[in-house]
């Protein structure tokens, strides 16, 4: 299947999420919110919080990660982006009693933010060859890169699940760590931290901006 295909078919397959399930976290394809929050909170930690911050949520579903860090009693300002208009609507809808909260469905609105954080988009390439998903990433990375001052976070399924486990999925992407934790200390900063040891099958990597 070619890259544009397969793109296609992952925006058919949530699409679907969100029109079944609502902004909840099995709208975005998340076993519960338990699993969603375990992986926000590793990727939160690229924010330093003791000072007022933006944050760009680059693939924002219906936006739950501004639910985590309102919690949290942070002060921000919260730029949503998803490529599908269904997942802005319900993010606009969810949160529409909020003033610091903004939703783009087109990437060119989008201005660089403190922060921008990517939870989970590069795990279902579905039937793409698997260099091609992986060139994919690369640049969206690079891309991320550009739309923030301060750092970047993201995470993705980590070449170190079982072997059978992967064997089962072969529609989903299983990156490997070393590679993109390479990538990043070469490209974007000498400051890159990568995080593997919260028992999930993923990593996280952090890239804080050389400032």
């Amino acid at each position: 299947m070619s890259l544009d295909k397969a793109l296609k078919t992952y925006k058919d397959y949530f699409n679907q999420k969100i029109e079944t399930y609502g902004a909840r976290p099995e709208g975005v394809d998340y076993n519960g919110l338990k699993a969603q929050q375990l992986r926000f909170e590793q990727l939160i930690k690229i924010i330093e919080p003791a000072q007022p911050f933006s944050v760009l949520d680059y693939g924002c579903g219906y936006g739950a990660l501004f639910d985590f860090l309102h919690e949290k009693k942070w002060q921000f300002e919260y730029y949503g982006f998803d490529m599908l208009e269904k997942m802005v609507l319900a993010g606009r809808e969810s949160h529409k009693d909020f003033a610091n909260v903004r939703f783009h469905h087109l990437e060119d609105e989008l201005i660089p933010a403190d922060y921008l954080i990517a939870s989970s988009i590069f795990n279902n390439k579905f039937e793409a060859i698997e260099e091609e998903w992986q060139s994919m990433v690369v640049q969206t990375l690079q891309r991320m890169n550009e739309l923030c001052i301060k750092g970047f976070s993201f995470d993705m399924l980590t070449k170190y699940s079982d072997a059978d486990r992967m064997a089962q999925r072969p529609d989903l992407f299983y990156g490997d760590p070393l590679f993109f934790f390479d990538l990043c200390k070469r490209k974007f900063s000498r400051n890159v931290a990568l995080l593997h040891d919260y028992g999930l099958y993923d990593f996280t990597i952090l890239v804080r901006k050389d400032l």
